[in-house]
């Protein structure tokens, strides 16, 4: 998944890691990809990585923000 192969190298806490996936996992609930190799999961964790690195905190919010924020392409 695009998420944890992003998060792969990083230097975060566990909770930190824990909270973006979760955000992750329901963005990708909203939106049905089911396909986990589709490319637009790899826009999504970006989204949700930059998202998660503000100030927004929960996972809700953040998949919330990073939907919103793809569909104003």
């Amino acid at each position: 998944m695009a998420i944890y192969r992003l998060l792969k190298n990083c230097t975060m806490e566990p909770n930190e890691i824990s909270r973006i996936s979760e955000a992750y996992e329901q963005a990708l609930r909203i939106l049905c990809v089911k396909d986990r190799d589709d490319p637009l999961t790899e826009m999504i964790a970006k989204k949700i990585i930059k998202i998660a690195q503000s100030d927004v905190r929960g996972p809700a919010e953040i998949a919330a923000l990073a939907i919103k924020g793809l569909q104003m392409r």
